[in-house]
């Protein structure tokens, strides 16, 4: 199995793509969001690798295997395009990964196409999955719900991001009732840099449950 962390949310719009970059620089790894949906090619910086791309070295960053004009879910993106996501494209591009962050769209129970969703592209890359989550109200129905979800398809997550202002209560109801480790809890930056993103690099732990890979870091965070 390469190693390639997947990272997906509870939501859209939680800081799925923050982490993602924040963990590129950690550990010096490259960056693949395998599907975009909304963008426009006036706009700059107008997909999340664009964003990305920023702040990490651009060519560490692999193109899209779909992107769709609709900011909607990835199924009905690509239905309003006459377009059919297909599983074994995006397997294929994948499996040839390794030391690759690999952030999903929304949730995990997102449709694909009219047979499969997220979660079952995930089951199939095989690879470890880290959970980002609010800090917030709400957050812990939300994320009791994903992480029941993930182990329903025998995938346990490697641990859980919480973003936003730090709320030791809900962190620590998580830990407890779900029986999982929170690896970090990062706010949501205003002013974003890659300092901003170094530091937040320092508030996530993955040395307790991926420290073979953490060992062989080659992060650019100084």
């Amino acid at each position: 199995m390469n190693a390639n962390i997947f990272i997906t949310g509870t939501d859209t719009s939680v800081g799925k793509t923050l982490v993602s970059a924040t963990l590129c620089l950690k550990l010096g790894w490259k960056y693949w969001k395998p599907l975009q949906c909304g963008f426009s090619e006036e706009a700059s910086g107008a997909t999340d690798s664009d964003w990305v791309r920023n702040y990490i070295d651009p060519g560490k960053v692999y193109p899209e295997a779909y992107r769709f004009c609709s900011a909607l879910s990835p199924h009905a993106a690509a239905a309003i395009e006459d377009r059919t996501i297909h599983l074994e494209l995006l397997l294929k591009k994948g499996q040839q990964m390794n030391h690759t962050i690999i952030e999903g769209a929304g949730g995990l129970l997102v449709p694909l196409n009219q047979e499969l969703l997220l979660i079952d592209l995930i089951q199939k890359l095989k690879c470890q999955t880290l959970l980002v989550v609010r800090s917030g109200l709400g957050t812990i129905n939300h994320t009791l719900l994903s992480i029941e979800a993930l182990r329903s398809r025998h995938i346990e997550p490697l641990g859980i991001i919480m973003v936003g202002d730090p709320n030791p209560a809900n962190r620590q109801a998580i830990q407890y009732y779900g029986n999982v480790k929170v690896l970090g809890e990062i706010p949501m930056l205003q002013n974003i840099n890659r300092p901003a993103l170094c530091e937040a690099g320092k508030l996530i732990n993955l040395k307790e449950n991926f420290n073979e890979y953490c060992e062989h870091a080659q992060g650019h965070c100084r």
